[in-house]
Parts: C-alpha cells; sequence; structure tokens
C-alpha cells in the first residue's frame, strides 16, 4: 500500500557549496538567489519555461566560492534549497516535457560543472538525492516520473558516478521510459468477474482512469471514495466522459472477489489472468494505488499521477 505524506525536510546528505572557504561557524548562510523573469515577459507559459530553464543559476553557478558545510549548498542553507527543489517541480509541471528535460540537462550540466571544479562540492550529489526524493519517490506527493527520467538517462553514463549505481540508474531510466506522458499506453487484457474478457484499448470513453488498485488498501478506499463523492467527477463517470478501469494485477483472486461489493457497478473491475502487467513489464507500478489518466486514443495524460494532482485536473477542465 502506497503511504501519503507530507512533504518533510528531512533529506540527511551532506551538502556542500562550490569551493571552499572560511569555516562555516564562521560564515552566516545566504539568501537563496532568486531568478527573475524579464520585465517584458507577461505571458504565463514563457514565464514558466524561463523559470524550468533558469531557476538554479545562480545557486549552481560554478564561480562562486563559500564553504564547505553540512547545512550549506553553494552558501544557502540545505533547507531552503531543498524547499526551491519543490517549488521548482511546479514549473516542470507546467512546461512540455521537452522543456522539462532541458531544464533537467541545464541544472544537471551546471551540477557537473561545479563538482568537477571543486571535489569538496556536494551540488552535485545534493541535486541527484533531491531528484530521487522528490520526483521518483512514490510516496512524494510531487513525483513524476517522465522528469525524474530526464535525471536518470543522465545519471546512467555520468563518469561522477560510482559504477555500481550506474546500473541502477539504467535500469530507472528504462522503467521510467514505459508510457511516458503523450505516449500510447501500453494494451492488456483484463477479465471482470463474470470471466468476460476486456482490453483497455477496447474501452471507449473521451477519457479512461486506470486506477492500480488491492483489495484493503486504505489509500485504495480513500482514492474510491473521492471518485465517488466529488460531484464532478463522479458525474464525469456516470455520463460516460470519465471510464474507470479499476484493475489488480497480484493472484489472490478469492480477495478481490470478496472486495467485489466496494467497486461500483458502472467501473470497469477486472484482474490481469496472465499476469504481464508486471512480468512483461508492460507497466512499472512501484507500488499500489497507481492512477494514469488517458485520452480517448489512450495517450497518457498523467502517469502514476499524486492523486492530489489528479483530482484537481479532473476538476478543472
Amino acid at each position: 500500500m502506497k503511504g501519503r505524506i507530507t512533504i518533510l525536510f528531512v533529506f540527511a546528505a551532506l551538502a556542500v557549496g562550490c569551493g571552499q572557504g572560511k569555516k562555516a561557524e564562521q560564515f552566516k548562510a545566504l539568501p537563496f538567489p532568486d531568478t527573475v523573469p524579464p520585465g517584458m515577459m507577461t505571458e504565463s507559459r514563457d514565464i514558466a519555461e524561463y523559470m524550468a530553464v533558469n531557476y538554479w543559476n545562480g545557486l549552481t553557478d560554478p564561480s562562486r566560492a563559500y564553504p564547505s558545510d553540512s547545512l550549506l549548498v553553494s552558501g544557502v542553507l540545505k533547507s531552503d534549497v531543498e524547499q526551491k527543489f519543490a517549488d521548482w517541480t511546479m514549473f516542470l509541471d507546467m512546461v512540455p516535457l521537452s522543456v522539462a528535460d532541458k531544464a533537467v540537462g541545464k541544472l544537471y550540466d551546471r551540477a557537473v560543472a561545479c563538482e568537477r571544479r571543486d571535489t569538496s562540492s556536494n551540488v552535485f550529489e545534493t541535486f541527484n538525492a533531491l531528484a530521487g526524493k522528490y520526483l521518483y519517490d512514490p510516496n512524494s506527493p510531487l513525483r513524476n516520473e517522465d522528469h525524474y527520467n530526464s535525471f536518470a538517462r543522465r545519471l546512467s553514463s555520468c563518469d561522477l558516478v560510482e559504477p555500481s549505481l550506474r546500473g541502477k540508474y539504467r535500469y530507472e531510466a528504462e522503467m521510467t521510459s514505459l508510457n511516458r506522458m503523450g505516449t500510447v499506453a501500453a494494451d492488456f487484457r483484463f477479465s471482470d468477474k463474470n470471466g468476460r474478457t476486456h482490453t483497455l484499448h477496447g474501452i471507449e470513453a473521451p477519457m479512461t482512469l486506470l486506477f492500480f488498485s488491492n483489495p484493503g488498501c486504505e489509500a485504495c478506499m480513500n482514492i474510491i471514495q473521492v471518485l465517488k463523492g466529488d460531484q464532478r467527477i463522479s458525474s464525469m463517470i456516470s455520463s460516460g466522459v470519465l471510464a474507470v478501469l479499476n484493475i489488480y494485477i497480484d493472484e489472490d483472486l478469492q480477495a478481490w472477489r470478496e472486495y467485489m461489493p466496494i467497486y461500483p457497478e458502472e467501473w470497469y473491475n477486472g484482474f490481469d489472468p496472465d499476469l504481464v502487467i508486471r512480468t512483461d513489464n508492460l507497466y512499472s507500478v512501484r507500488a499500489i494505488p497507481s492512477l494514469y489518466l488517458l485520452d480517448k486514443d489512450k495517450r497518457v495524460i498523467m502517469k502514476d499521477a499524486p492523486e492530489n494532482k489528479l483530482f484537481n485536473y479532473l476538476n478543472n477542465i
């Protein structure tokens, strides 16, 4: 079962700035060097793209020289940098994937430059850890596998990463490449409680919510209650605008059948009779529940989406 966490600043790895200097106890932490978009820029889309790409320009300037200290990252308190990272992910969510990948690439290159300039710098390690914590951890309310993929791809071939870890990043890059936003979701067949066989692509609806769930999962039950109780979302379901495929991908069919009265009849409630969704890596279901939103052509709109992001999206279309 997937837990749900409040964003806590508990990142415990050491983080230091580019360059060396006086001892940290003699140094007063600096404010975060905020990026400000040009005054002539007024379109929200342009501002979001500018901020996504240039957000870290000040902090990751390789010419900065600040003391090495466990509480500081390039002269800024590590807790402040972590909060800014969480804020930055909001801009990544607002721009096209191509722009987000460009933004990640720029941050990555500048962090590498800090590391190559001064090997005592922990800027590179700090951002690698924050990417995993906020963008990939199944419990993160800000997770986004497509954005994490941009980090993992680069780290899988980076000479600054230990060879034993490159394989880990290579595997994560492969798994996060499955069913990326904008691609057609992998098709599969499923069986309902009456033994009838259906396919994901055979579901006809303007949108389909693919809901990986387990019987007895408390977080799954919370999602079920929202889907049933939210007036706008339940109206979309009852009118056929939104189809829900509630799919079980494990083996205990008795438990699944016993839980059947909990599931709304108007949903597609099924199980994977071939157990291929996980074993054949059709989807990377790292934790339950997991939510995907697909369009009428089964292209991925949202992938393993945090439920609050998904519900907000549905309530604002």
